[in-house]
């Protein structure tokens, strides 16, 4: 079992200073037990960043009423009648981000957004500052918490993630320059001044793609062709295979990517 000193150091060997700004995706399956469990992970990073550093995860929110956004418009406010309303700060992650998620976002000091789709999670120094104002439609667009770690100069800390998972990319599809985008409109029951009410959310299809596509998912595509280039920072981290990705560059990396394979 590693403890929280031996995960920190090898966060330290991986190239996490103190005072970055950081977007982390983990499997605590592959990166082993740890000391204090998945909270022990959470100090680990968060000593490894130091009091003026800060980070972030994307949380989501789980909704037991997404099937709805599966039907006809006309019908959605009538299947989610009696459907629970999201709730900032009780709401759990969306299951599919990982259980690290859920951890981080019950941990004292963490900020969430308030979003049904996209809310994100940040502690530390800047946590503020990244999650203030959130757009409501294209929620992983500008004005977004990975524009403002982007705007940052922040990292993307991998810890044994899949290849596909990559929530910055949501950002290099909105950036790229494509003549059409599939997009989708979900509706959400949220808690309103007056009760629960229904909401409506435009965005990209952050969930089928914004293009038809063979093949793997492009997001791990994406990152595997990134990798290939030799700027990615990698590493042991506890069990697991650690990447420290500069999110500027792989933004641009990605946009151009995206670009090059589905422009005309």
């Amino acid at each position: 079992m590693k403890t929280v000193a031996d995960l920190t150091a090898d966060l330290r060997r991986l190239g996490v200073s103190p005072g970055d700004v950081l977007m982390v995706h983990a499997s605590l399956r592959r990166l082993g037990p740890v000391e204090g469990g998945p909270a022990g992970v959470v100090r680990a990073i968060d000593t490894a960043l130091g009091p003026d550093g800060t980070w972030m995860m994307v949380l989501g929110a789980r909704d037991d009423h997404d099937w709805v956004n599966e039907q006809p418009e006309p019908e959605r406010a009538a299947l989610l009648a009696g459907a629970e309303p999201f709730d900032p700060w009780t709401t759990p992650a969306q299951p599919d981000v990982g259980w690290l998620a859920e951890v981080f976002r019950r941990q004292s000091g963490t900020l969430v957004s308030d979003h049904p789709e996209g809310r994100f999670g940040a502690r530390g120094a800047r946590a503020a500052e990244l999650l203030r104002d959130p757009p409501w439609h294209d929620y992983y667009g500008d004005g977004s918490a990975l524009d403002r770690l982007v705007q940052m100069g922040g990292r993307v800390l991998r810890l044994g993630a899949d290849d596909d998972t990559v929530t910055l990319l949501h950002l290099a599809e909105y950036r790229a320059r494509l003549p059409s985008k599939r997009r989708v409109r979900r509706h959400r029951v949220v808690k309103g001044p007056k009760g629960p009410e229904i909401r409506v959310v435009d965005a990209l299809d952050d969930a089928n793609g914004i293009v038809d596509w063979q093949g793997p998912d492009y997001f791990a595509v994406i990152l595997r062709k990134y990798r290939a280039t030799g700027r990615v920072q990698s590493g042991i981290v506890g069990a697991a295979k650690g990447e420290l990705i500069e999110a500027p560059d792989l933004l641009t990396f990605g946009v151009a990517w995206l670009e090059h394979h589905f422009a005309p």
